[in-house]
């Protein structure tokens, strides 16, 4: 039986975590075209099919699983700056992560070194931590990757482990409430 709902509005000093929308697209395939963005996630940039398959991804991980990703948008303008939230991917990835929920995030290049990731996560956690309960929750960020093993360092995030996934190098962070 599906939990069947949209993602809770949430918001910060300066930006609002909100459903995603079909409107969502384009600046969405834009973020996911960019180099810059892409380099420690996946290594490539991402299509507009692969994009818009994300975008279908999120949706089933609200309306199934009650939990999912959130569009981040500038409260000041309505811009979309990135996405972020939980997930259960299903991916095949040693050690297992499986009941474990994945925190991640993402930023357009337009809205890094702005404190967003902190604040964005920040709030994202304080929401997990409501709806899981006191669970562990887990980020798989790329060893190169020093800004977000920051943010993640900044959320109570401590790194546990290292794998492979995809033939790229991981670093594992937990964080238990």
């Amino acid at each position: 039986m599906s939990n069947v709902q949209e993602a809770p509005v949430l918001e910060t000093e300066r930006l609002k975590l909100r459903p995603h929308c079909i409107g969502d697209f384009d600046p969405c395939a834009a973020m996911w075209s960019d180099v810059d963005v892409t380099r420690y996630i996946g290594g490539r940039p991402f299509s507009p099919e692969e994009t818009w398959a994300r975008l279908l991804r999120y949706a089933g991980h609200w309306s199934w699983l009650g939990f999912g990703f959130w569009a981040v948008e500038e409260k000041a303008t309505g811009r979309f700056v990135g996405e972020l939230g939980f997930a259960d991917f299903k991916r095949e990835i040693e050690p297992s992560l499986a009941g474990i929920p994945e925190l991640g995030w993402v930023l357009a290049t337009g809205a890094h070194g702005k404190g967003y990731a902190t604040e964005a996560v920040r709030t994202a956690i304080a929401w997990g931590d409501a709806f899981f309960g006191p669970a562990r929750t887990i980020c798989l960020i790329h060893p190169q990757n020093a800004k977000s093993i920051r943010v993640a360092g900044k959320c109570g995030y401590r790194e546990c482990g290292t794998a492979t996934y995809k033939s790229q190098p991981v670093c594992l962070f937990d964080r238990r409430p």
